[in-house]
């Protein structure tokens, strides 16, 4: 079965030449090692994703980005220092140029992990039968690993490790086959750090940067000290609309809006932040069309891609099954606006944080060459690199123990974690949740859920029609509080920083445990009813028998 493509599909003349480029399946990784050259196990080697990519014969080349680079990224050069390390795996060389310690004085000698067993991922499985891997400072040089403390507790480049450089570049090319030539991987210290760097190469002070009017509020706090201005568009259950983005594109007036035209959106398609939304495959087609009507460069922020969930079927029916194979899985996978970038115009930062762990900092994006250079320019003044120990325990867990296989098989398995926690969510609002007064869409990915609440039948605003939003989201909030619940309000992630007409809260249901979530919602619940005077009434949609009754829900 064929995933579906992300492009679409035009008929070809008779003078023209169909090129086919196979994808890069997990059964071809092995055969493509064999035939490349040995990976250098030297401190600091340079690396570049073009050392791991498969053929592109009848891809297009990238357009060139030169008109939206800022004078910060264009004025950048090369390290001399770190251009210099990659004459380090030079046989015979000796090295009195550079300023990376001795690894005789690192006090590291190994590191011992415990790491879950495929197919037995769980907390408990892993305590019991997980697998226990180890890395010595010397491994490398001993014939034993391409990665070990001798390297990684060193200085590297800015590309990351060229071990980790490897995997996630096969890794983007199994899921994603960018439909381009010179696409490329870097590694980053986690999408945080990445997306104020691709800001700061795209965008200059004054400049309006378009975003989903309810957005992740770290990304705007990151944007408004650097002068960026964010621009919300218009949403809807599936996210950002690509009309209305195309309506203030055509319609912009320079003097009016006191800036240029906006040329960068950044975006969460997938599962986003706070409302859950997901683009649908033809809503990504049409945002991607836009982008190519107006120029517009694409920040594609994915760290829930793989939290991608199955169908919720109601409280009393059965799940719906596991995908059955890898095949199976990706096949379910939207696809990304990455694998339907034919221009360059996409940066997808991709991140460790969700599907790992949070603390390791490590992710990557993925953008032409052009675009990659000018971020490791910034990296290697600023960042440098991730973490050596973060990389080389990745290096451990996903190249050595589980594969490139074993690590979908992981993603399988947070994909089924995750729904098994929306689910409780659900029946829980389903249960605690007033209808009068509360209403959301059920979460197709990530890890929260949007609420939305008739804010206009408060009491207060019933009282006084000069009763506004502000305050009685905060009165709503502050009551949850009191009560011993804790949720987000919808107006921190407005774009323009105004409170909106519609009011919503966010809850995200990956942290808690099951019955802390089923017992935050029944607080919210209460909280509702107290704060809109249904008090008495019954809870939610329950049954008599304390069981759920399956309803259709309100738009989010």
């Amino acid at each position: 079965m064929a995933p579906p493509s992300a492009l679409e599909v035009e008929a070809l003349t008779d003078t023209q030449a169909a090129t086919l480029v196979e994808s890069l399946g997990i059964n071809g990784v092995k055969a493509r090692r064999n035939k490349a050259p040995p990976v250098s196990i030297a401190v600091a080697t340079y690396a570049s994703s073009e050392m791991f990519k498969g053929p592109s014969c009848g891809k297009p080349k990238a357009k060139r980005w030169d008109h939206i680079l800022n004078q910060e990224s264009i004025d950048r050069n090369a390290s001399s220092l770190k251009a210099a390390s990659q004459l380090l795996k030079t046989p015979g060389l000796i090295s009195l140029g550079g300023g990376l310690p001795s690894s005789t004085v690192f006090p590291f000698e190994e590191i011992n992990l415990k790491v879950p067993k495929l197919h037995h991922f769980s907390e408990a499985e892993t305590k019991e039968s997980g697998i226990l891997i180890r890395s010595g400072k010397h491994d490398a040089a001993e014939g034993k690993s391409l990665y070990d403390l001798h390297i990684a507790l060193n200085y590297g480049q800015a590309t990351g490790s060229i071990q980790l450089l490897r995997f996630v570049t096969e890794h983007t090319e199994i899921v994603h086959h960018p439909p381009y030539q010179d696409w490329e991987c870097t590694l980053t210290v986690g999408s945080t750090s990445a997306f104020e760097m691709a800001l700061r190469m795209l965008a200059t002070r004054g400049d309006y940067m378009m975003t989903e009017e309810y957005s992740f509020c770290s990304a705007l706090e990151t944007a408004i000290p650097l002068g960026i201005k964010p621009l919300g568009i218009k949403m809807d259950e599936q996210g950002l609309l690509p009309t209305h983005m195309d309506h203030i594109l055509s319609n912009w007036s320079e003097s009016e809006r006191g800036a240029r035209k906006p040329h960068l959106l950044y975006t969460v398609p997938t599962g986003g932040n706070p409302t859950g939304a997901t683009q649908s495959l033809q809503r990504r087609r049409d945002l991607y069309a836009c982008a190519q009507k107006h120029d517009v460069y694409i920040v594609e922020d994915e760290p829930y891609y793989f939290l991608q969930l199955q169908p919720y079927t109601g409280p009393n029916s059965p799940d719906v099954p596991a995908p059955a194979s890898h095949e199976e899985f990706l096949y379910a996978l939207v696809p990304s606006l990455l694998s339907m970038d034919r221009d360059g115009r996409v940066m997808r930062l991709d991140s460790f944080s969700k599907v790992i762990a949070p603390g390791m900092r490590t992710g990557w994006i993925t953008a032409s060459a052009q675009m990659v250079l000018r971020f490791v320019r910034h990296s290697e003044t600023s960042t440098q690199h991730p973490s050596g120990v973060s990389q080389l325990v990745l290096y451990k867990l996903l190249e050595e123990t589980w594969g490139h296989d074993g690590y979908l098989d992981w993603l399988i398995w947070m994909r089924m974690e995750y729904t098994r926690k929306r689910d409780n969510l659900l029946r829980a609002c389903e249960m605690h949740l007033p209808r009068e007064v509360a209403s959301w869409k059920n979460t197709e990915a990530g890890m929260f859920h949007w609420v939305r609440v008739e804010w206009r039948k408060h009491p207060l605003v019933l009282r006084d029609k000069e009763a506004g939003i502000v305050e009685v989201e905060e009165k709503i909030w502050r009551s949850g509080v009191d009560k011993g619940v804790l949720t987000a309000k919808g107006s921190w992630f407005r774009a323009e920083g105004d409170a909106g007409e519609e009011m919503f809260f966010r809850m995200t249901f990956a942290a808690a445990g099951e019955e802390d979530v089923r017992e935050a919602i029944g607080r919210f619940g209460e909280t509702l009813r107290v704060e809109f005077g249904l008090v008495g009434e019954k809870q939610g949609n329950g049954n008599h028998d304390g069981t759920a009754v399956p309803k259709e829900t309100g738009a989010a």
